[in-house]
């Protein structure tokens, strides 16, 4: 893992990878490999379409159990609302910007697994969340993208509650 970069999530996101994982491993792959067994016994495996498209599965499988199991080796899990600073942007932040034109926009800085654009989740890597860290309410930040350079100005922050738990009500 030398020189692989700390995977930044959040508690949610962490979760996701492995829910994807044990369903891979532990359900999708052990039917693939009985019907591979199946196939298998059915005789000539050169022209067996089962048996053919399983082993392409299986290996796809395999591929994604790999990265999924980097990932989370990788990962660093970081509690959006144990921010110490809520006054300016940082991991798990939701923050409301507008450009020049006044168009307003909402995204929430995640783990680059986490990331959807299309939801105003953005990776905590992409160009934008970069510009963003650390800006406080009124900060006037720029964005340089291919199609040029677009500033940003911070109109609001917010981070998630955190949920009171069972120890937590027990040491207050």
């Amino acid at each position: 893992m030398a020189g692989e970069k700390a995977n930044i999530i959040s508690p949610a996101g962490f979760a996701a990878l492995r829910a994807e994982y044990d369903a891979l491993l532990g359900d999708e792959r052990p039917k693939l490999v009985e019907v591979i067994s199946w196939a298998a016994g059915n005789g000539d495996r050169s022209e067996n379409g089962d048996y053919i498209y399983g082993r392409k599965r299986l290996r796809e499988i395999d591929r994604r159990l790999s990265f999924l199991a980097r990932r989370m080796k990788a990962a660093r899990v970081v509690d959006p609302a144990a921010q110490p600073d809520k006054s300016r942007i940082w991991f798990g932040a939701t923050a409301e910007i507008a450009d020049d034109d006044d168009a307003r926009r909402t995204v929430t800085l995640v783990g680059d697994d986490e990331a959807e654009a299309g939801e105003g989740r953005i990776g905590w890597n992409s160009p934008l969340a970069r510009a963003l860290r650390g800006a406080a309410v009124g900060d006037l930040r720029t964005v340089h993208l291919p199609a040029g350079a677009k500033d940003w100005e911070i109109i609001a922050i917010a981070y998630p509650v955190r949920a009171v738990t069972d120890s937590d009500a027990a040491t207050a």
